[in-house]
């Protein structure tokens, strides 16, 4: 028998120390790329957004994948990426860590909106305000000592 799943993730991440450096006009090409990253890892993206400094991914991860590694092999291609075609110029690295959160498949819909319209929402909460309220919605623990 097959192995199968049906676990939408929610994963999000910064830039370090949350400076401000992605810029919109190279934000999508970014995004491309990390889309690619996770077909060929097998994984379904559904939407993946976000603003100047931090990124959401809405995704099926395929059975094969470990959420840890995953999100390592994003990071840290997608570094490499943005170094190699000078995509951000203040670009240092990304945060370390990340949170991620899993959801029902009757929640897909409200996500995508939600995720695509990234910028939007960000007109009205910070990334910090928006993360607090993520770990508190999914009844996660969390200190907000490290939390930048």
């Amino acid at each position: 028998m097959g192995s199968y799943t049906s676990i939408i993730y929610q994963i999000v991440f910064g830039t370090k120390y949350r400076k401000p450096v992605l810029e919109t006009e190279n934000r999508n090409e970014l995004f491309k790329y990390i889309s690619g990253i996770l077909k060929n890892k097998k994984c379904h993206l559904y939407q993946i957004g976000g603003v100047e400094d931090h990124i959401h991914i809405l995704t099926h991860i395929h059975p094969e994948q470990a959420l840890a590694s995953l999100v390592k092999d994003i990071k840290v291609a997608s570094n490499k990426y943005i170094r190699e075609k000078n995509l951000f110029e203040k670009f240092t690295e990304w945060q370390e860590g990340y949170g991620a959160f899993t959801y029902a498949e009757q929640d897909k819909k409200r996500l995508i909106h939600y995720v695509a319209n990234q910028v939007e929402h960000h007109r009205k909460k910070t990334f910090r305000e928006e993360f607090i309220e993520l770990l508190k919605e999914h009844n996660v623990e969390f200190d907000e000592m490290y939390l930048l």
